[in-house]
């Protein structure tokens, strides 16, 4: 292997591998804040406890998507430094606004949150955790808003070549880049995927807590305790799965126009369906095969009419453009080379992208049915001992985090072979910024193949075994479940004298 399919291996593996804790902290932070605002609102004891209890699982969350997310960046100057030379200028930006603002609070006030019980009023200490919630997702909008100018490279120009002989970026609106409809509609759909899998940690751990407690005889504890944030995690996939549906559909309409290459493969499109023909463009269930000469080879399982146009345009008989249409055109534009001399194939890896996309729709509805599920078990204040309940509790708990990634995997590699997909749309016949993937890594002579293999093996196997440590402190404390001999403040007292919120392995 060259050092070039190395390095996407590497960012690959790290990026999925971080993108596991990013979704839970940015949705659980929020939903930890809103349990202690009953708490601080009520003065009942049950909910302190279930503050207490959460917020433990997010600290140990939090700190693993700290230390994966470091190696990202660092990243970016050494496997890819013809990339970061080409628009790290803008790129960095909202970067360095992640750190210096966002990160910034939500650090300071997570630090002041973990060893503010017993020393702050109980409003202030609720503040801070308010605030985290804030920074994270503040944190999450820069963070989005950086990836997308990748995907929609507007607010930027090419520097002048003849004082510049190596092509350069730099930009020209920050708030075109900061704010535009790529970088809004997918930090939409990123914070709803976001409460949907912290909903479904929530709902799930408490639903496994209840039927564990009925059947130990402890239906108080059930009834009293878990049930409350059974039903908060049960709300939020509810909000989240709605807020999915049109969040989806509104990214889709925008991917169709600004990377039809991506909606193409995804929806297993090798010829356009052109609204003349009236019936759109159908939504297959299980594609399997290729794209052959501008013909699907292979069998498409249950395709729905029309489905697939109205994902991409809003009607059913809308017009969506086909690999064949669009490698004719992006030639045009493009060429037919790579720099290497090889063809040039503008057309997303097939399979990987048509069953991602698929993957994170159908891995999600298992957060629905147990929502459901629920819902039926806990009305009417009824708590249940069902081990059908508790067993699919457990099963569904790590599908949203699943559908997450591979909704990260389809957001990456449909926009290949491109890092920095150029404006295609109509209108724009000007692309303007645009980096094949071949031409951003670092030059083989700086960066060569051996470096890349150690690294490449050094954090697969640090990571693996972090990944143990964060599934064991999860399992412990999970397995703990509340504190019922936590000492509970006085309904009245302004101070707690809980003590820090720790953990240790």
């Amino acid at each position: 292997m060259e050092a070039l399919d190395l390095a996407r291996w590497q960012f690959g593996i790290t990026t999925v591998y971080h993108f596991i804790f990013v979704p839970l902290t940015i949705g659980l932070s929020p939903l930890v804040a809103l349990l202690q605002t009953f708490w601080v609102k009520t003065g009942k004891d049950e909910w302190y406890r279930l503050t207490r209890f959460f917020g433990k699982l997010l600290l140990i969350n939090f700190a693993l998507g700290i230390v994966t997310g470091i190696v990202q960046e660092f990243q970016f100057g050494m496997n890819w430094s013809e990339y970061s030379r080409y628009v790290g200028d803008i790129f960095g930006a909202p970067l360095a606004m992640e750190a210096l603002a966002a990160f910034f609070i939500e650090s300071t006030f997570l630090g002041i949150w973990i060893f503010g019980w017993g020393r702050l009023s109980k409003g202030v200490h609720l503040a801070t955790i308010w605030l985290v919630a804030f920074a994270v997702n503040l944190s999450a909008f820069f963070i989005l808003a950086a990836n997308s100018f990748m995907q929609y490279p507007v607010g930027a120009t090419i520097l002048d070549e003849n004082e510049n002989p190596l092509p350069r970026a730099e930009m020209t609106s920050l708030g075109d880049m900061l704010f535009s409809n790529l970088s809004l509609s997918t930090f939409w759909h990123t914070i709803s995927t976001s409460f949907m899998v912290a909903g479904t940690f929530m709902a799930g751990i408490s639903v496994w807590w209840i039927v564990k407690s009925v059947r130990k005889g402890n239906e108080d504890l059930a009834r009293n305790v878990y049930r409350r944030s059974a039903v908060v995690g049960t709300i939020a996939i509810i909000v989240s799965g709605l807020s999915l549906i049109f969040s989806g559909h509104n990214q889709g309409v925008v991917m169709a126009e600004i990377q039809p290459t991506k909606m193409a493969a995804a929806e297993a499109l090798c010829v356009t369906a052109y609204e003349a023909d009236g019936e759109g463009a159908p939504f297959t269930v299980a594609p399997f095969g290729v794209c052959e000469d501008g013909e699907f080879a292979g069998a498409k399982l249950i395709p729905i009419k029309g489905l697939a146009s109205l994902l991409a345009t809003g009607s059913s008989t809308g017009t969506v453009m086909g690999l064949q249409e669009l490698q004719s055109e992006f030639e045009n534009k493009f060429g037919t080379e790579n720099a290497d001399g090889s063809a040039a194939d503008y057309s997303p890896p097939f399979m990987a992208t048509a069953w991602s996309f698929r993957l994170m729709i159908y891995l999600g509805i298992f957060a629905a049915v147990m929502a459901l599920w629920a819902l039926i078990a806990l009305r009417g204040g009824r708590v249940s001992g069902s081990g059908g309940l508790k067993a699919w509790a457990l099963i569904t708990l790590p599908t949203p985090f699943l559908a997450a990634a591979f909704g990260w995997i389809f957001t990456e590699v449909g926009r290949q072979p491109w890092i920095v997909y150029p404006l295609t749309q109509y209108g724009v016949p000007d692309p303007g910024i645009a980096l094949r993937t071949q031409a951003a890594v670092s030059p083989e002579t700086v960066v060569g193949t051996g470096s890349v293999v150690i690294t490449l093996v050094g954090f697969t196997l640090i990571y693996l075994i972090m990944a143990v440590f964060w599934f064991k402190l999860m399992i412990k404390y999970t397995g703990k479940g509340v504190d019922q001999e936590e000492s509970i403040p006085i309904k009245g007292d302004d101070t707690d004298d809980s003590g820090p919120l720790s953990f240790a392995y």
